[in-house]
């Protein structure tokens, strides 16, 4: 697949990664309409990519997405908002259960709307000089993307009552404490980091990759018992995937798998 550019959106693709930038440098990123869409429309196109394996995410310029945009929103009406909100959270969600991990590498800003971006992927990584919060309390609002929901599951009601109702922006370093975010570097190396990362979950076996992130969230939909009758079918499944043969295979003879 060769490099896409959205115009507010730009896709590269190397070796079974795409590397997603959001382009509206202008406005630190900030998410409107025309972001959704065409988000959309680019997880159309890499959902017909066979050999994809993970999905990257993050901002051009100085912010990740520093929030939604309020020049876009001040004139609203109520059915107007409540369709803006099922927007991003359809396309939101739509990443939290794609096929392949997405992984969130946080360059700067990431508030209210760009704080939700990066909860619906599956794990975070920020720059030392990235910021978070959720300042929609300051507006007169709370949440629309379902980060009323993903925060307190992921940091706990407490943590996330505190984030939201003080609308409080935190440091990388405090969101690492927090959970918020799985690893903080340098602002110079955070790509290099991610990438590593990224190329080090696409080495796996990516059946078993895939298979593992979708057991994880489904699980969390479900009681425990459950969740674990739902890990158990999956694992005896992914016996019929040639990989697993493979990975097996490979483990006994002391080699690397040839997936």
């Amino acid at each position: 697949m060769e490099p896409v550019d959205y115009k507010i959106l730009k896709v590269n693709y190397n070796e079974g990664i795409a590397q997603i930038t959001i382009f509206r440098p202008e406005v630190l990123n900030a998410l409107n309409s025309d972001v959704f869409a065409v988000l959309n429309d680019a997880l159309n196109d890499l959902s017909k990519q066979r050999d994809l394996k993970v999905i990257v995410i993050t901002g051009e310029g100085k912010g990740f997405v520093a929030g939604a945009d309020i020049s876009e929103m001040a004139e609203m009406t109520e059915h107007q908002a409540y369709c803006f909100a099922k927007m991003g959270k359809t396309t939101f969600e739509r990443l939290e259960k794609f096929a392949v991990p997405v992984i969130a590498a946080v360059n700067g800003y990431a508030l209210g709307g760009g704080l939700e971006l990066a909860l619906a992927c599956d794990f975070r990584i920020a720059a030392k000089s990235a910021k978070f919060g959720q300042p929609e309390v300051t507006l007169g609002l709370i949440p629309g993307y379902a980060g009323t929901q993903r925060l307190s599951r992921l940091i706990g009601i407490g943590s996330a009552l505190y984030l939201i109702l003080t609308a409080d922006m935190i440091t990388a370093e405090d969101a690492f404490k927090m959970g918020l975010v799985q690893k903080v570097v340098e602002d110079a190396q955070l790509m290099e980091e991610v990438m590593k990362m990224a190329k080090k979950i696409a080495a796996n076996g990516s059946p078993a990759v895939n298979k593992a992130k979708e057991i994880i969230r489904k699980g969390m939909e479900k009681d425990f018992k459950s969740a674990c009758k739902l890990e158990s079918e999956a694992f005896g499944k992914l016996f019929d995937y040639p990989s697993t043969k493979e990975g097996m295979k490979a483990f006994l003879e002391k080699r690397k798998p040839n997936w």
